[in-house]
């Protein structure tokens, strides 16, 4: 049995230590907003938060959140996550989603990212690139994706 915190909830799951977070969100607690992509944390469409800092929830045992609290994209709207809200809302207003196979691994990098920043601090659009830099995007949008996230930084100041 892991004990975790999976989006504010204290969560009791039992799988085998081994099991990937993304399987043990996806098949076990039915969230599926976190996408399995390439199985080898090379294109980010798993990323979720682990203790604040984004992870590749596809090689990532689920022992390694014990005790810990995991964030995935189903909590990052909606709330009192500021951070978040802003993404969300800069996602709409720049229509970064094409296919939206990759937007949840995006969102969860641009958030960590945000949150990572010194309060105010605008982020350059090189910092930007280099923070989404593990996100693929099969359809091409960063240029959406980047306009996102600096006018995300901007609402949060």
């Amino acid at each position: 049995m892991i004990s975790t915190n999976i989006n504010g909830k204290n969560t009791d799951v039992d799988v085998s230590p081994d099991t990937p977070i993304l399987w043990t969100l996806r098949d076990s607690l039915g969230l599926t907003g976190t996408k399995f992509g390439c199985g080898a944390a090379l294109c980010g469409a798993c990323t979720v938060h682990l203790d604040g800092q984004a992870i590749r929830s596809c090689v990532t045992p689920v022992s390694a959140a014990q005790g810990k609290k995991i964030t995935t994209i189903e909590a990052t709207t909606g709330g009192e996550d500021k951070v978040g809200n802003a993404v969300h809302a800069a996602w709409v207003k720049h229509d970064v989603a094409q296919c939206g196979y990759c937007q949840s691994g995006q969102i969860m990098s641009a958030t960590a990212f945000l949150k990572s920043l010194p309060h105010g601090k605008q982020p350059s659009i090189a910092e930007i690139d280099s923070a989404m830099a593990g996100n693929i995007c099969r359809c091409g949008t960063y240029a959406r994706i980047r306009a996102a996230v600096a006018d995300a930084a901007k609402a949060i100041i």
